[in-house]
This record gives C-alpha cells, sequence and structure tokens, in this order.
C-alpha cells in the first residue's frame, strides 16, 4: 500500500570555487536534475579557493578537497550533506596540502584524492582514501605512475577508478595515461588504452557501470574533443560531439545513469566561461544548459548526488 513518502529525492550536481574575473571563490551552484535548473546554495567552502578537486558518496555527501587559497596549498576537506546542502570541515586532512590534484569516489564505500602539487612545487603521485562510514583518511600503498598534477579522476562506482592525464613535471612532459585503481584491492594497474592526447587541465566524470568521459584540456593548445572509456573492456573511443569551445581547467560530474556535465573553464584569449554543456549519455550528443554558472570562472571543481547508486 502507498506510504504517502514516495517521492524520490530532488538529486543536483554541484560546481564547487574556482577564479573568476574578480579572484578566487568560496561559492556553490547546484545544478537540480532533471530540470536542469542552476541555484546558489547559502553554504560555501571554508575558504575562497581555486584548483581544488570534487568527489561525491551518491545519496549522501559530497566532498571538496585540494586546492589553493590566500594562505596556499589546502590539506583540508568540506564536506557538503545531501539533501539539506549543508557544509561542515573533516577532522581528517589529506597527507599533503596540494593544488591541481585529481578525485574520484567508490559510491557508498570510499573516496579518493591523488596527485597535485605540494608547496614545493613538487608534483606527488600519492593517493589518499576517505572512508566514508567514518571520514576517516589513509593513505594506498599503491601511487600513480608518476608524480601528477592537473589530471582528471572518474569512477565506475563498485569496480575502479581512473585517473587520466595531467602533468608530470619531473619529466616536464603532459600525460595521456590512464591509471585505474581496482576498489576491492586499492590495486593500481595502467590501462592499454590512452587518451586521443597528451594533455593536462582537462575534467572527467562517469555513467557509473557503462563508461567514463574525459573532456578538454590542453595539449598544443585548448582542447574540444571528449573521450569515452567503456568500462567493460577498458577501451578509448572519441565522441562525435565536442564542447561548446576548446578550454581547459574546466570541472565534470554527473547525473548516472542519465547525463554527465562539463561546467566553466577558459577557452582562447584567457576567456573564462560561464556555460554548462551536458552529454546525454543514451546517444553521446552534446547540448548546452541554458542556465549559466553564477559567474564565468575556471579551475573549479565538481561533484553530484545521482541518488543512492
Amino acid at each position: 500500500m502507498p506510504t504517502g513518502d514516495e517521492t524520490p529525492q530532488a538529486v543536483a550536481g554541484y560546481f564547487a570555487g574556482g577564479r573568476d574575473s574578480g579572484g578566487k571563490l568560496s561559492g556553490l551552484d547546484k545544478i537540480t536534475f532533471p530540470a536542469d535548473t542552476k541555484s546558489t546554495l547559502s553554504d560555501t567552502l571554508t575558504t575562497a579557493r581555486e584548483s581544488a578537486s570534487g568527489m561525491a558518496n551518491s545519496g549522501t555527501a559530497g566532498y571538496i578537497g585540494q586546492g589553493a587559497d590566500s594562505g596556499g596549498n589546502i590539506s583540508g576537506i568540506d564536506k557538503i550533506a545531501f539533501p539539506a546542502d549543508t557544509k561542515s570541515t573533516l577532522v581528517a586532512t589529506l597527507t599533503t596540502a596540494v593544488t591541481n590534484g585529481g578525485a574520484m569516489a567508490n559510491s557508498g564505500s570510499a573516496g579518493y584524492f591523488a596527485g597535485g602539487l605540494n608547496a614545493s612545487a613538487v608534483d606527488i603521485s600519492t593517493i589518499d582514501k576517505i572512508t566514508f562510514s567514518s571520514d576517516s583518511k589513509s593513505t594506498l600503498a599503491a601511487t600513480l605512475t608518476s608524480g601528477n598534477f592537473t589530471l582528471s579522476g572518474m569512477a565506475d562506482s563498485g569496480t575502479a577508478g581512473y585517473f587520466s592525464g595531467g602533468f608530470n613535471l619531473g619529466g616536464s612532459v603532459k600525460l595521456s595515461r590512464i591509471d585505474k585503481i581496482t576498489f576491492s584491492s586499492d590495486a593500481k594497474s595502467t590501462l592499454a588504452a590512452t587518451l586521443s592526447s597528451l594533455r593536462n587541465s582537462l575534467s572527467a566524470m562517469a555513467n557509473s557501470g557503462t563508461a567514463g568521459y574525459v573532456g578538454g584540456g590542453n595539449d598544443t593548445g585548448f582542447i574540444s574533443g571528449i573521450d569515452k572509456i567503456t568500462f567493460s573492456a577498458d577501451t578509448k573511443s572519441t565522441l562525435a560531439a565536442t564542447l561548446s569551445t576548446a578550454r581547459a581547467d574546466l570541472a565534470g560530474m554527473a547525473n548516472s545513469g542519465v547525463g554527465g556535465y562539463f561546467g566553466g573553464g577558459e577557452e582562447s584569449g584567457s576567456v573564462k566561461i560561464s556555460g554548462i554543456d551536458k552529454i546525454t549519455f543514451a546517444s553521446d550528443t552534446k547540448t548546452t544548459l541554458s542556465d549559466t554558472l553564477t559567474s564565468a570562472r575556471f579551475l573549479l571543481a565538481g561533484m553530484a548526488d545521482s541518488g543512492v547508486l
């Protein structure tokens, strides 16, 4: 019998922090699914920051970590509780204060923050793990293949997470590599498949259980292309659809099973972007939302509540 309590929880994606023409930002914009309407949270990040990373325990809370504020690199992690959208800050912190790292999550279990640039301008290979049940931090024995910053992260929840692209300072090279963390063992392997080009300052999001999408970035110039990693075989293809403009330093998040979103970024001429492109997963086609970010910005973070996965 109906109980009168069958209304589905509204789910949404979030774009946090970044930098616009006025400087670093602490605000969080919310894209409510399925209407794709934008609102701005009353709660904000603990400090205005850029180059942070986001991931989420879908149905419960999202986490924003890493980045840089007016005091330098950040080791703290802010938590946004769903659906109240209230912010708290974890007692646990990252092993190292870093900026320009990557993040992804095994929803229901744990999230992972990887790589980044430390206060000595050294790129690190460390992977920190946040166990959601206790919001406690541990550090994996496994590491990224090399030190890496300006990388991207996305995950096939329940199976594995992926860190792709970025820049390795030690070798002074951009990367097309895709490292894979298998969740059952927290072991790292590296895919035979690679991104279409060497690139940094890219973003990623995933249709959990099916495929992940890596968009934008910078190789020898700004990129509009979107690579797709099919999870069943870990193979790479490239979408016919592209971002509305070639851009770097954008953010991604996804309503798993429906569509993924790439928001903000910077294009040629140091032009900041407020637009949000949407990839509909059933057709891999791109549309652009009528709603935009509160201001044109880049170096922002993204994460999403897709409900309980």
